[in-house]
């Protein structure tokens, strides 16, 4: 028998598929085969007809909270998706539904809309769909003066950190305006406040009075305010040119981290090999010291190209890098005044931690699209500083830097950890630089002895000289061989007059046996 497929109406479009529509598509387009189709999610919320309006409430929040779009309750679908509908519920219990987050959460705005649908017994129903907006001006409590919000599929509570938290993002506090208890001028860096008012002149030659202070300008810029008693600084201005900005904000640190392999381990595992504090002066004077930590951490690998040619390429991108460091010192959230900047290092990524959430309206699929400065006159002092050049692009730069370099595209998210914190993740390309040679090794082998060499010998070499000996079980672990192949490769590199030993002499066979690079002789 002969079987024909026909194709269903769909009642949305076949390009729309359900897990890619937004809040307010679904909201439009919402239908039975649509809500069936549709799981909880970032989204979405299924609730029974029975669940309790004053319980709503907490959802309203949560939504109202939520960027970009905030979300959808589906009132009258059960949490394994089956449709039971409204009509078994008093009209009563429906109409408080209605107008319940008047009530339980009156800054939350909402509409609704009742959706025609059939129960599995064939009778009609309808389902109550209520659409809740995301408020970008202001955090959303319920009655009870709770802030909720959406993590993934799940809600989650606010504590009274995380509103201001949330409270600051949305311009409801200005944070950055604060003043500080910090005396101008002794508690500041003069030389730095200086570098700073002369990049402002300079970028407005010609439009400002020729004898405008250095605390004008401050001024000018909402860094301070000038009174009667003199120069009050804010936080933002601590923050940039404090000479201890960390007696206010023990959370302006960066810590460099760095771990042989490509997992941290934890407990009696977590052993980074280098760990460096950087946790004195203000951003400026961070940020110069973490530059030169990175930079004499990564690597630089040469190889032999089509050409047949060298060519020396380092491990990231130093605009990669550098600009994901500065977005991290200048985008973190202040507020979170304990916590510190992470950078971790392993063998094939390099993440940059900075504490709090993606700014207002951001997220890791607009990042490159959408603007917004979570901390607006600490970014412009950055300005003038020249540490950055302008909003969105410096997400931009690092995106380009990458593909220059044939490296995969950043990674951008947010975590939970107990607080929220954004990571930058960039990848090396850490199966092909296994095949490349240290340029420290090339610059002792030279181009010569380098052609005569196996990936093999090559990678033992490589290993010697950033752990500055080798062993047959290292090796081993490398090549994934058997104990005598690897012996095999590092004694013939050890007749070739590359490697060196260091074992027992009145042993045959010496297990803790060490290889290491010869180096030339003066």
């Amino acid at each position: 028998m002969d079987i024909k497929y026909i194709q269903p109406d769909l009642p949305f479009e076949q390009s729309s598929l359900p897990s890619l529509l937004s809040v307010s598509e679904i909201y439009e387009k919402a239908d039975q085969s649509l809500l069936q189709e549709l799981k909880e999610d970032r989204r979405i919320e299924r609730k029974p007809v029975g669940f309790g309006a004053d319980a709503l409430g907490i959802y309203y929040s949560m939504w109202a909270n939520t960027p970009p779009e905030g979300g959808l309750i589906a009132l009258g679908v059960e949490d394994n998706g089956i449709i039971s509908g409204c009509l078994k519920s008093e009209i009563k219990h429906i109409n408080r539904i209605e107008e319940s987050w008047d009530v339980y959460c009156p800054d939350a705005r909402c509409e609704s809309k009742r959706i025609p649908v059939q129960r599995a017994n064939g009778e009609e129903d309808f389902v109550l769909l209520i659409r809740v907006y995301y408020n970008h001006r202001r955090v959303v409590r319920t009655s009870k003066g709770e802030a909720w919000i959406r993590l993934g599929d799940r809600k989650k509570k606010l504590n009274e950190e995380e509103i201001r938290e949330l409270e600051i993002d949305k311009g409801q506090i200005d944070f950055e305006q604060e003043p500080v208890d910090y005396k101008y001028p002794e508690d500041f860096n003069f030389d730095l406040i200086q570098q700073y008012a002369n990049g402002f002149r300079k970028s407005r030659e010609g439009r400002i009075r020729e004898d405008i202070t250095n605390e004008e300008i401050l001024e000018l810029q909402h860094l301070g305010k000038l009174e009667a008693s003199g120069f009050v600084p804010n936080v933002a201005c601590a923050l940039v040119f404090a000479k201890d900005p960390q007696r206010g904000f023990p959370g302006c640190k960066i810590r460099f981290l760095r771990f042989e392999g490509e997992v941290e381990g934890t407990g009696e595992r977590w052993n980074p090999i280098k760990d460096i504090h950087i946790d004195e002066g203000s951003i400026p004077l961070q940020l110069a010291e973490a530059e030169k930590v990175i930079e004499s951490q990564l690597r630089t690998f040469t190889r032999l190209e089509s050409d047949n040619k060298f060519h020396t390429v380092p491990e990231y991108p130093r605009t990669a890098w550098y600009e994901a460091l500065v977005n991290a010192c200048v985008h973190r959230s202040y507020n979170l005044k304990k916590m510190n900047i992470f950078i971790r290092m392993f063998d094939d990524r390099l993440e940059i931690e900075s504490p709090g959430s993606f700014p207002p309206l951001v997220t890791p699929q607009n990042i490159y699209e959408t603007q917004h400065a979570r901390n607006p006159f600490l970014f412009g002092a950055m300005f003038y500083l020249k540490f950055v050049r302008a909003a969105r692009e410096g997400a931009r730069r690092i995106r380009e830097s990458m593909k220059l370099y044939a490296l995969p595209k950043p990674e951008f998210s947010q975590k939970d950890a107990g607080f929220p914190f954004v990571r930058v993740t960039l990848r090396n390309d850490y199966k092909q630089r296994k095949q490349l040679l240290d340029s420290d090794a090339m610059a002792i082998l030279g181009e010569a002895i380098f052609k005569t060499l196996t990936q093999e010998e090559r990678r033992a070499i490589n290993y010697a000289v950033e752990h500055g000996k080798i062993n047959v079980s290292d090796l081993m672990r490398l090549l994934q061989s058997n104990w005598h192949h690897s012996k095999k490769v590092l004694e013939r590199l050890k007749a070739k007059g590359i490697f060196d030993d260091k074992r027992r002499k009145d042993i045959e066979k010496d297990t803790h046996a060490v290889y290491f690079l010869k180096r030339p002789k003066d």
